[in-house]
């Protein structure tokens, strides 16, 4: 959900942030990312909006991450735990992810990022080419180092999968039943994908797997 802020106005030469946390499961917890809305405001910006999501890093169909860019205006700035909360998305998605925010005519403010845009717009002729090089080069270091922690993770997540199997120790992942069966209530009582998603507090693409699995299962009722 998107928290804005009220009744507030940001004064002219103050910095206008849009901050956006990020977990992958429901079972987590986003309250240890919220310092960032203080620490944001300790450092002189006004927040706009704040973007809550549980969702994979590695989707680009975040809703709230979408949105987030939909309400970006010029000069704004995106902040983030870190760059993995951005994305953990092949290379190649994750520039183009960026690349879009930066449309907008906003950029990032992530730990572990520097950030040489300020820098760079002062400069001029070899050093601000320099600048803009070098702040590229960072940020798909960054990007690539997300990438391969989410792709490291999986891998041992694999691995463990396989010895548990071995070893007559894995039951396979068990379904969120009740997760289940109001997604299955609300569709069953007339709702669409989008009113389903919105009252059951899951993404879109979670009710329609969820509802096509039922019909695969009872096509009757679908």
């Amino acid at each position: 959900m998107t928290t804005k802020e009220k009744g507030l106005v940001a004064a002219p030469s103050m910095k206008v942030a849009r901050i956006y946390l990020r977990v992958s499961t429901d079972e987590q917890d986003l309250s240890r990312q919220v310092a960032i809305v203080e620490s944001t405001r300790d450092a002189g910006c006004y927040v706009a909006g704040i973007y809550r999501e549980k969702a994979s890093g590695a989707r680009a169909d975040r809703p709230e991450l979408l949105r987030m860019i939909a309400d970006l205006q010029p000069g704004e700035i995106v902040v983030a735990e870190k760059i993995d909360r951005i994305s953990r998305l092949p290379l190649a998605e994750a520039e183009r992810l960026v690349a879009s925010i930066r449309a907008k005519g906003a950029h990032l403010a992530v730990p572990g990022v520097v950030d040489l845009s300020d820098l760079a717009a002062e400069a001029q002729g070899v050093a601000k080419i320099v600048l803009e090089s070098v702040q590229e080069l960072l940020l798909k270091l960054a990007l690539q180092m997300a990438r391969e922690d989410y792709e490291d993770r999986r891998e041992r997540q694999r691995q463990g999968v396989e010895l548990a199997k071995q070893a007559g120790k894995y039951a396979g992942r068990q379904a969120n039943t009740t997760m289940h069966e109001r997604i299955i209530a609300l569709r069953s009582g007339g709702r669409s994908i989008a009113e389903t998603a919105k009252l059951a507090g899951f993404s879109e693409s979670q009710v329609k797997r969820i509802w096509s699995m039922r019909a695969a299962i009872s096509p009757s009722e679908s």
